[in-house]
């Protein structure tokens, strides 16, 4: 039995993310939503990407990053450092990153006057890293400025959106900001292009977000990459929010757990009914979800049972 995969892929993904903004044929998209939030005078006319190796004794968490080299309307340079990824220490992390694209401005042999090109910080979030709900902000621009709020240094920038606190309905969208906003929070859910994203930019979106589009092999590292996202996040979303889980979430790694389930919660049942669909066995799904293989098991077989399935 096939599982029903969504039309288009969740952006929140390492792969999906990497789909939309990160390929060669899609800088036109990338440009496209970069410049609605970029001040006018870096208004971006090209940009390229580096190739950033991974940083000793951070490969994992550097994934969650990439550099953007800009080129604005005017001719100056600057940096866009992107992130999509749930971290801990999140506001920590935005400003150690944000150093990397400084340092690497340093001139190694001959005279450097200490010159930078404007550096940018942009994370696009689906969690909130104020999760009290009256510092939950959509979005926040933030710069360096003194004690009257006047700027002292207009090189270093930071956009953060917490997607999960734009609330804005398709009836309410005014910008094309709010435009990229809704596509981005809501792309996974679509099952086909709402008519107020009709237009030939998110067309183009849409298109490269298709999965039917993709390649076996594509659709393969897709799905493997669901599972590393429904795996971090999920798990320990559920654990730490509904409190329907016996023992303690370890510090280290967000989503283990300590002890057994005493019972799997409705939201848990679906994610492994989910994975058997695909075709994952019983290991995998325990593994990559922290669920106890015993739990697992019965759920697949309570499944197997009413549906008929004698395999």
């Amino acid at each position: 039995m096939d599982a029903v995969m969504p039309v288009y892929i969740n952006p929140y993904t390492d792969f999906g993310f990497k789909k939309l903004f990160g390929e060669e044929g899609n800088k036109d998209l990338l440009i496209d939503f970069l410049n609605q939030l970029l001040p006018e005078r870096h208004q971006i006319s090209s940009l390229e990407f580096k190739n950033v190796e991974a940083l000793p004794g951070l490969p994992e968490e550097r994934k969650a990053f990439f550099d953007i080299h800009c080129k604005s309307v005017g001719g100056e340079t600057f940096i866009v450092e992107m992130q999509k990824a749930k971290v801990k220490y999140f506001k920590d992390r935005a400003l150690f990153y944000s150093m990397i694209p400084i340092r690497d401005q340093a001139h190694r042999g001959g005279e450097w006057n200490f010159q930078l090109e404007p550096v940018y910080f942009i994370a696009i979030l689906d969690f909130l890293y104020d999760e009290k709900e009256e510092l939950a902000k959509f979005r926040r621009d933030i710069s360096l400025k003194d004690q009257d709020c006047e700027d002292f240094f207009d090189k270093l920038h930071f956009r953060f959106l917490q997607m999960p606190a734009f609330k804005l309905k398709e009836n309410e969208l005014v910008t094309h900001f709010d435009k990229w906003c809704y596509f981005l929070k809501n792309l996974e859910s679509f099952a086909e292009i709402p008519n107020i994203l009709r237009e030939p930019i998110f067309e183009k979106a849409f298109q490269t977000a298709r999965v039917a589009n993709f390649t076996p092999a594509q659709r393969d590292a897709y799905e493997q990459s669901i599972m590393d996202y429904i795996g971090i996040r999920e798990v320990a979303v559920t654990a730490k929010e509904e409190g329907k889980i016996e023992g303690k979430i370890e510090g280290k790694i967000e989503g283990i757990i300590e002890g057994k389930i005493a019972g799997i919660i409705e939201r848990d049942t679906q994610l492994v009914i989910r994975f058997h669909k695909r075709g994952k066995s019983a290991e995998e799904i325990s593994e990559t979800l922290d669920i106890d293989i015993l739990q697992v098991q019965s759920i697949i077989e309570e499944y197997d049972r009413r549906n008929g399935d004698t395999k």
